[in-house]
Protein backbone atom coordinates (compact mmCIF):
# COMPACT_ATOMS: atom_id res chain seq x y z
CA UNK A 1 0.00 0.00 0.00
CA UNK A 2 1.16 3.66 -1.32
CA UNK A 3 0.84 6.13 0.96
CA UNK A 4 -0.84 9.38 -0.98
CA UNK A 5 1.39 12.24 -0.22
CA UNK A 6 -0.71 14.50 -2.20
CA UNK A 7 -0.39 16.48 -5.44
CA UNK A 8 2.68 18.19 -5.70
CA UNK A 9 4.74 16.75 -3.07
CA UNK A 10 8.02 16.08 -2.98
CA UNK A 11 9.09 12.59 -2.68
CA UNK A 12 11.94 12.03 0.18
CA UNK A 13 15.06 10.42 -1.22
CA UNK A 14 17.41 8.05 1.56
CA UNK A 15 19.46 10.91 1.96
CA UNK A 16 16.56 13.28 3.06
CA UNK A 17 15.10 10.15 5.46
CA UNK A 18 18.13 9.84 7.11
CA UNK A 19 18.59 13.28 7.61
CA UNK A 20 15.09 13.67 9.16
CA UNK A 21 16.16 10.50 11.42
CA UNK A 22 19.43 12.20 12.54
CA UNK A 23 17.14 15.73 13.45
CA UNK A 24 14.60 13.64 15.49
CA UNK A 25 17.66 12.03 17.40
CA UNK A 26 19.33 15.26 18.04
CA UNK A 27 16.36 16.92 19.16
CA UNK A 28 15.73 14.39 21.42
CA UNK A 29 18.93 14.45 23.13
CA UNK A 30 19.31 17.95 23.11
CA UNK A 31 16.65 19.18 24.94
CA UNK A 32 17.31 23.02 25.59
CA UNK A 33 18.11 23.84 29.84
CA UNK A 34 16.27 26.60 31.29
CA UNK A 35 19.85 26.54 34.17
CA UNK A 36 22.93 28.30 32.37
CA UNK A 37 25.71 25.30 32.79
CA UNK A 38 28.97 26.63 34.61
CA UNK A 39 32.05 26.07 32.28
CA UNK A 40 35.82 26.04 33.34
CA UNK A 41 38.75 25.09 30.94
CA UNK A 42 42.00 24.25 31.99
CA UNK A 43 44.64 23.06 29.91
CA UNK A 44 48.08 20.93 29.59
CA UNK A 45 50.82 20.90 27.29
CA UNK A 46 54.01 18.77 25.90
CA UNK A 47 56.46 20.47 23.70
CA UNK A 48 57.73 17.04 22.82
CA UNK A 49 61.06 17.31 20.73
CA UNK A 50 60.66 20.65 19.04
CA UNK A 51 62.77 23.37 20.23
CA UNK A 52 59.94 25.58 21.02
CA UNK A 53 55.95 24.78 21.67
CA UNK A 54 54.36 26.27 18.22
CA UNK A 55 50.95 25.62 19.97
CA UNK A 56 49.01 27.99 21.96
CA UNK A 57 45.51 28.15 23.74
CA UNK A 58 43.12 30.63 24.86
CA UNK A 59 40.41 30.14 27.94
CA UNK A 60 38.26 32.87 28.65
CA UNK A 61 35.51 31.51 31.57
CA UNK A 62 32.92 34.63 30.98
CA UNK A 63 33.28 37.59 28.77
CA UNK A 64 29.97 38.54 28.96
CA UNK A 65 30.93 42.05 29.78
CA UNK A 66 33.55 42.63 27.30
CA UNK A 67 30.93 41.34 24.64
CA UNK A 68 28.48 43.37 25.74
CA UNK A 69 25.55 41.20 24.19
CA UNK A 70 21.80 42.43 24.14
CA UNK A 71 20.92 41.16 28.12
CA UNK A 72 17.24 39.95 26.89
CA UNK A 73 18.74 37.27 24.64
CA UNK A 74 22.24 36.29 26.30
CA UNK A 75 23.27 36.11 29.94
CA UNK A 76 26.42 34.46 29.67
CA UNK A 77 29.01 34.27 27.13
CA UNK A 78 32.30 32.12 27.21
CA UNK A 79 35.21 31.78 24.80
CA UNK A 80 38.34 28.30 24.79
CA UNK A 81 40.62 27.95 21.87
CA UNK A 82 43.27 25.44 20.78
CA UNK A 83 45.90 26.77 17.67
CA UNK A 84 48.37 24.38 16.07
CA UNK A 85 51.17 26.09 14.97
CA UNK A 86 53.50 25.14 11.62
CA UNK A 87 56.13 26.67 10.40
CA UNK A 88 56.81 28.69 13.92
CA UNK A 89 55.08 29.59 16.59
CA UNK A 90 54.32 33.47 15.00
CA UNK A 91 50.91 32.44 13.89
CA UNK A 92 49.29 30.38 16.62
CA UNK A 93 50.51 33.62 19.12
CA UNK A 94 48.99 36.15 16.80
CA UNK A 95 45.49 33.83 17.00
CA UNK A 96 45.30 33.09 20.26
CA UNK A 97 45.60 36.79 21.06
CA UNK A 98 43.71 38.69 18.55
CA UNK A 99 40.99 36.16 17.35
CA UNK A 100 39.13 36.91 20.53
CA UNK A 101 39.68 40.37 20.81
CA UNK A 102 38.08 40.70 17.53
CA UNK A 103 35.52 38.41 18.00
CA UNK A 104 34.32 40.69 20.93
CA UNK A 105 34.53 43.65 19.12
CA UNK A 106 32.11 42.10 16.06
CA UNK A 107 29.98 40.31 18.61
CA UNK A 108 26.42 41.64 18.12
CA UNK A 109 25.41 44.50 20.82
CA UNK A 110 22.14 45.47 19.96
CA UNK A 111 18.59 43.30 19.25
CA UNK A 112 19.24 41.01 16.52
CA UNK A 113 16.09 39.06 14.72
CA UNK A 114 18.52 35.45 15.13
CA UNK A 115 21.13 35.41 17.39
CA UNK A 116 22.15 32.28 16.12
CA UNK A 117 22.41 33.62 12.41
CA UNK A 118 24.50 36.66 14.15
CA UNK A 119 26.85 34.50 15.60
CA UNK A 120 27.61 32.10 12.96
CA UNK A 121 28.22 35.19 10.67
CA UNK A 122 30.23 37.11 13.55
CA UNK A 123 32.48 34.23 13.61
CA UNK A 124 33.14 34.14 10.28
CA UNK A 125 34.31 37.46 9.87
CA UNK A 126 36.53 37.19 12.77
CA UNK A 127 38.51 34.77 11.12
CA UNK A 128 38.71 36.35 8.16
CA UNK A 129 39.73 39.84 9.95
CA UNK A 130 42.68 38.21 11.86
CA UNK A 131 43.94 35.78 8.94
CA UNK A 132 44.16 39.16 6.84
CA UNK A 133 45.64 41.07 10.13
CA UNK A 134 48.42 38.54 10.18
CA UNK A 135 48.78 38.03 6.41
CA UNK A 136 49.49 41.59 6.46
CA UNK A 137 52.44 41.39 9.16
CA UNK A 138 53.99 38.49 7.50
CA UNK A 139 53.98 39.89 4.70
CA UNK A 140 55.78 42.94 5.84
CA UNK A 141 58.70 41.51 7.29
CA UNK A 142 62.12 40.66 5.60
CA UNK A 143 62.03 37.93 4.60
CA UNK A 144 58.12 37.05 4.79
CA UNK A 145 57.04 34.83 7.52
CA UNK A 146 55.60 31.55 6.53
CA UNK A 147 53.86 30.55 9.66
CA UNK A 148 50.59 29.15 10.04
CA UNK A 149 48.23 27.78 12.45
CA UNK A 150 44.98 25.61 12.93
CA UNK A 151 42.45 26.95 14.85
CA UNK A 152 39.48 25.12 16.94
CA UNK A 153 37.50 27.64 18.98
CA UNK A 154 34.36 26.93 21.56
CA UNK A 155 32.34 30.12 21.74
CA UNK A 156 29.50 29.36 24.31
CA UNK A 157 26.27 31.54 24.42
CA UNK A 158 24.38 30.43 27.35
CA UNK A 159 24.16 26.39 26.50
CA UNK A 160 24.44 26.68 23.01
CA UNK A 161 27.83 26.01 21.63
CA UNK A 162 29.51 27.42 18.55
CA UNK A 163 32.17 25.05 17.05
CA UNK A 164 34.56 26.81 14.69
CA UNK A 165 37.66 25.46 13.22
CA UNK A 166 39.93 25.46 10.81
CA UNK A 167 42.27 22.38 9.93
CA UNK A 168 42.73 19.22 12.09
CA UNK A 169 42.82 19.95 15.91
CA UNK A 170 39.25 18.28 16.94
CA UNK A 171 36.82 19.27 19.74
CA UNK A 172 35.07 16.93 21.57
CA UNK A 173 32.55 16.09 23.51
CA UNK A 174 31.77 13.40 26.87
CA UNK A 175 27.76 13.13 27.27
CA UNK A 176 26.18 10.42 29.00
CA UNK A 177 23.64 8.54 27.03
CA UNK A 178 20.94 7.21 29.73
CA UNK A 179 19.27 4.19 27.20
CA UNK A 180 23.01 2.50 27.01
CA UNK A 181 23.69 3.84 30.33
CA UNK A 182 27.58 4.59 28.89
CA UNK A 183 29.43 7.87 28.46
CA UNK A 184 29.96 8.73 24.43
CA UNK A 185 32.36 10.31 22.48
CA UNK A 186 30.64 12.97 20.03
CA UNK A 187 33.16 15.35 17.50
CA UNK A 188 32.13 18.64 17.39
CA UNK A 189 34.89 19.59 14.80
CA UNK A 190 35.41 18.44 10.77
CA UNK A 191 39.09 18.06 10.16
CA UNK A 192 40.53 19.69 6.75
CA UNK A 193 42.76 17.99 5.43
CA UNK A 194 43.96 18.08 1.12
CA UNK A 195 43.14 14.60 0.47
CA UNK A 196 39.25 14.79 1.29
CA UNK A 197 37.38 15.66 -1.86
CA UNK A 198 36.00 19.40 -1.32
CA UNK A 199 38.93 20.41 -0.20
CA UNK A 200 41.26 19.06 -3.37
CA UNK A 201 38.66 19.77 -5.44
CA UNK A 202 39.07 24.03 -4.05
CA UNK A 203 42.84 23.66 -4.07
CA UNK A 204 42.69 21.84 -7.85
CA UNK A 205 40.45 24.96 -8.71
CA UNK A 206 42.39 27.39 -7.56
CA UNK A 207 45.63 26.32 -9.50
CA UNK A 208 46.90 24.12 -6.19
CA UNK A 209 47.76 20.89 -6.42
CA UNK A 210 47.64 17.19 -4.05
CA UNK A 211 50.93 15.42 -4.29
CA UNK A 212 51.09 12.85 -0.75
CA UNK A 213 48.11 13.88 0.86
CA UNK A 214 49.40 17.65 1.45
CA UNK A 215 48.83 20.71 -0.43
CA UNK A 216 51.97 21.29 -3.51
CA UNK A 217 53.34 18.05 -1.38
CA UNK A 218 54.16 20.28 1.57
CA UNK A 219 51.37 21.62 3.75
CA UNK A 220 49.62 18.79 5.62
CA UNK A 221 45.91 21.07 6.01
CA UNK A 222 43.76 22.95 3.77
CA UNK A 223 42.35 25.38 5.99
CA UNK A 224 44.52 27.42 8.59
CA UNK A 225 45.10 31.15 9.85
CA UNK A 226 48.34 32.41 7.81
CA UNK A 227 49.95 30.23 5.51
CA UNK A 228 50.46 32.94 2.95
CA UNK A 229 52.43 31.42 0.43
CA UNK A 230 49.64 28.81 -0.12
CA UNK A 231 46.57 30.87 0.11
CA UNK A 232 46.75 31.64 -3.49
CA UNK A 233 46.94 28.04 -3.60
CA UNK A 234 43.53 27.67 -2.56
CA UNK A 235 44.17 27.34 1.53
CA UNK A 236 41.48 28.96 3.09
CA UNK A 237 40.32 30.59 6.43
CA UNK A 238 36.94 30.16 6.29
CA UNK A 239 36.01 28.07 8.87
CA UNK A 240 33.80 25.44 9.78
CA UNK A 241 31.17 26.24 12.26
CA UNK A 242 28.81 23.87 14.36
CA UNK A 243 26.31 24.37 16.76
CA UNK A 244 25.46 21.89 20.21
CA UNK A 245 23.07 22.26 22.76
CA UNK A 246 24.67 21.46 26.16
CA UNK A 247 22.63 18.98 28.30
CA UNK A 248 22.54 18.22 31.71
CA UNK A 249 24.14 14.67 30.13
CA UNK A 250 26.99 16.44 28.97
CA UNK A 251 30.46 15.73 31.11
CA UNK A 252 33.31 17.89 29.47
CA UNK A 253 34.78 19.25 26.12
CA UNK A 254 38.16 18.32 24.76
CA UNK A 255 40.10 20.36 22.58
CA UNK A 256 43.21 18.96 21.48
CA UNK A 257 46.02 19.17 18.62
CA UNK A 258 46.21 16.48 16.03
CA UNK A 259 48.89 14.60 17.60
CA UNK A 260 47.03 13.22 20.86
CA UNK A 261 44.57 11.37 18.28
CA UNK A 262 47.66 9.92 16.68
CA UNK A 263 47.78 7.80 19.86
CA UNK A 264 44.67 8.35 21.56
CA UNK A 265 41.29 7.67 19.75
CA UNK A 266 38.58 9.85 20.64
CA UNK A 267 37.07 7.28 23.03
CA UNK A 268 40.03 6.49 24.80
CA UNK A 269 40.70 10.09 25.08
CA UNK A 270 37.46 10.57 27.03
CA UNK A 271 37.50 7.54 28.95
CA UNK A 272 41.22 8.08 30.04
CA UNK A 273 39.38 11.53 31.15
CA UNK A 274 36.87 10.02 32.40
CA UNK A 275 38.41 7.40 34.59
CA UNK A 276 41.13 10.05 36.31
CA UNK A 277 37.26 12.57 36.96
CA UNK A 278 36.09 9.40 39.04
CA UNK A 279 39.48 8.21 40.34
CA UNK A 280 40.07 11.81 42.07
CA UNK A 281 36.67 12.63 43.20
CA UNK A 282 36.09 8.97 44.91
CA UNK A 283 39.19 9.40 46.31
CA UNK A 284 38.90 13.00 47.57
CA UNK A 285 34.84 12.24 48.48
CA UNK A 286 33.66 15.13 45.70
CA UNK A 287 30.48 15.30 44.49
CA UNK A 288 29.89 15.91 40.68
CA UNK A 289 29.94 19.40 41.38
CA UNK A 290 33.30 19.61 41.92
CA UNK A 291 34.92 17.42 39.34
CA UNK A 292 36.05 20.68 37.80
CA UNK A 293 38.63 21.45 40.68
CA UNK A 294 39.91 17.67 39.41
CA UNK A 295 40.18 18.43 36.09
CA UNK A 296 43.74 20.30 35.37
CA UNK A 297 45.37 17.08 37.28
CA UNK A 298 43.15 14.83 34.78
CA UNK A 299 45.01 16.82 31.84
CA UNK A 300 48.53 16.39 33.64
CA UNK A 301 47.12 12.69 33.42
CA UNK A 302 46.22 12.45 29.97
CA UNK A 303 49.77 13.39 28.85
CA UNK A 304 52.00 11.23 31.17
CA UNK A 305 49.50 8.62 32.18
CA UNK A 306 51.68 5.75 34.03
CA UNK A 307 52.55 2.73 31.87
CA UNK A 308 50.13 3.91 28.59
CA UNK A 309 51.91 3.77 25.06
CA UNK A 310 51.78 7.97 25.42
CA UNK A 311 54.57 7.75 27.76
CA UNK A 312 56.68 5.61 25.17
CA UNK A 313 55.75 7.52 21.74
CA UNK A 314 56.69 11.04 21.95
CA UNK A 315 54.79 13.55 20.23
CA UNK A 316 55.89 16.61 18.23
CA UNK A 317 54.36 19.21 20.50
CA UNK A 318 50.88 18.69 22.01
CA UNK A 319 48.21 21.17 23.16
CA UNK A 320 45.07 20.03 24.84
CA UNK A 321 42.30 21.57 26.96
CA UNK A 322 39.34 20.55 28.60
CA UNK A 323 36.42 22.60 29.44
CA UNK A 324 33.66 20.81 32.17
CA UNK A 325 30.44 21.95 32.01
CA UNK A 326 29.24 20.88 35.63
CA UNK A 327 27.75 23.57 37.78
CA UNK A 328 24.14 24.67 37.32
CA UNK A 329 23.15 27.92 39.16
Amino acid sequence: MVKNEGKGAKRKTPEDEKNGSEELVEKKVCKASSVIFGLKGYVAERKGEREEMQDAHVILNDITEECRPPSSLITRVSYFAVFDGHGGIRASKFAAQNLHQNLIRKFPKGDVISVEKTVKRCLLDTFKHTDEEFLKQASSQKPAWKDGSTATCVLAVDNILYIANLGDSRAILCRYNEESQKHAALSLSKEHNPTQYEERMRIQKAGGNVRDGRVLGVLEVSRSIGDGQYKRCGVTSVPDIRRCQLTPNDRFILLACDGLFKVFTPEEAVNFILSCLENHCGHLGLTTSYVTFCSWRCLTGLFYPPNHPLGEKGLCSEKIEVVTDLDQG
